[in-house]
């Protein structure tokens, strides 16, 4: 096995890095209206690769919402933690009490086990499905999806449900420290169930900008035995790459705590972001030899997962998990957008690859090879997008009828629906109908 310790600490012989710090706007529009542009952005596009004409425009759309985004980051923060402190201390008795009673200033109130993300107010649900039988596929399909809800929480929060509700093993949240963000940009918990240890990364946060800039990041990389291109973005928030795997990597930090549990099964999971990181964590097992660790993964579960690679390395990992028996299942709800990011188009090259259960909004689920609409924008589903999200509302208000009060919904995320109407996309990305999808779904 090799060393995980011992990382090749070189770029690898072809890669493409967009570097949004190193320029501004003005930069990136004389860039872009430029007959030698490839002189003009040397700066902040990096590439052993050459930028093909096709690639033009999607390489410099990239680097300009990146910037953009870079701008909003402290209002879009700002605006994220009041909303959330707003709604915890409108709508938690103890929040409020602990708040204007106990004279608590708002961070220790954010610190608290009864603080809520804003994921966590759309749908309160911490209860696991007890109609399911435990290690079974679906079962594992729905803890994952709990899972990766809660991963977005904070630690004290996240281990007084893990312990007291799930009465299960609490092993760690973890955060780290991104040096190029000046701020923690990859989170991840563990637990453990029985004889298997699951490992939940946090996704795309709302109101993080960051995570925003690393979702619209289209660099990509090579790495080390492995083959074909990933996407740098998520690669650099896992630590693949780092030249000290240290304390403050991700994957260094969650592969030794999983070596240190000997004769478990494992299962990793993650929504948006997350789902994202968990398969280049799986990869990263193959990167670094760690086949005592393949040999224990038991699955992969991911929701509203973005692609990750092209064709090629997608081929590779599919036969690598074939070889160890490793089962991949990517779940994509209706019209979610994040699955269809980045698109897959002769530019960029970004492909899925694995098992895709495809739930439509009736809660119908089944088998494909690729979610339709794979890049999203077609001009004939404008229309079909805004029926299933009108018919997304009334569902709010027939679910608990149908199948009891665990399913009610509240004001927030009735509101959050109606702005399906605008843009389909983003409702359907939460994480409420993948925790619906588990539940209700046959697949």
């Amino acid at each position: 096995m090799m060393d995980p310790i011992s990382s090749n600490a070189e770029k690898p012989r072809k890669y493409l890095e967009l570097k949004p710090g190193r320029t501004n706007i003005l930069g990136i529009l004389r860039a872009l209206s430029s007959h030698d542009y490839t002189e003009e952005c040397k700066d902040f596009i990096e590439s052993k690769d050459e930028i093909m004409a096709e690639h033009r425009w999607v390489v410099f759309a990239s680097i300009l919402a990146q910037k953009l985004l870079h701008y909003i980051d402290k209002p879009l923060s700002l605006l994220g933690s009041g909303l959330e402190m707003f709604l915890n201390i409108l709508c938690n008795a103890t929040n409020f009490h602990t708040f204007f009673f106990r004279g608590r200033g708002w961070w220790q109130v954010k610190r608290s086990a009864s603080f809520v993300s804003i994921n966590g107010v759309l749908d309160s649900r911490v209860d696991l499905d007890k109609k399911v039988e435990p290690g079974t596929k679906k079962y594992f399909a729905s803890l994952s999806a709990m899972a990766s809800k809660l991963a977005y929480e904070n630690d004290h929060y996240i281990k007084n449900i893990v312990e007291n509700t799930w009465k299960m093993e609490f092993l760690g949240s973890y955060s780290f420290w991104d040096e190029r963000y000046k701020g923690d940009t990859t989170q991840a918990f563990l637990f453990r169930d029985s004889g298997t240890i699951t490992v939940a990364f946090r996704g795309t946060e709302p109101f993080n900008a960051k995570d925003w800039m690393t979702d619209f990041d289209i660099s990509w990389c090579k790495l080390p035995n492995l083959k074909g291109r990933v996407h740098c973005g998520f690669v650099k928030a896992l630590g693949l790459l780092a030249t000290d795997h240290n304390q403050d990597c991700p994957y260094a930090t969650i592969a030794q705590l999983l070596r240190s549990n000997h004769a478990t099964r494992l299962v990793v999971t993650g929504h948006s972001l997350g789902g994202a990181l968990a398969v280049l964590f799986a990869s990263g097992l193959v990167m670094h030899g760690e086949d005592e660790l393949m040999e224990r993964l038991e699955g992969v579960y991911t929701f509203g997962q973005p692609r990750v690679g092209d064709a090629r390395f997608g081929e590779f990992m599919e036969e690598r998990f074939r070889a160890w028996g490793v089962e991949y299942y990517r779940f994509v709800y209706n019209y979610d957008i994040v699955p269809r990011l980045p698109f897959d188009t002769n530019a960029l090259m970004f492909k899925h690859f694995g098992r895709c259960i495809y739930i439509n909004s009736l809660y119908e689920a089944k088998i494909v090879e690729e979610e339709p609409l794979k890049n999203y924008f077609d001009l004939w589903s404008m229309v079909s997008k805004r029926v299933d999200a009108m018919w997304e509302v009334v569902r709010s208000f027939l679910l608990p009828r149908m199948f009891g009060p665990d399913y009610k919904e509240g004001f927030v995320l009735l509101m959050f629906r109606m702005f399906g109407l605008l843009f389909p996309g983003l409702p359907d990305h939460g994480l409420q109908d993948y925790i619906n999808s588990t539940r209700l779904s046959t697949y």
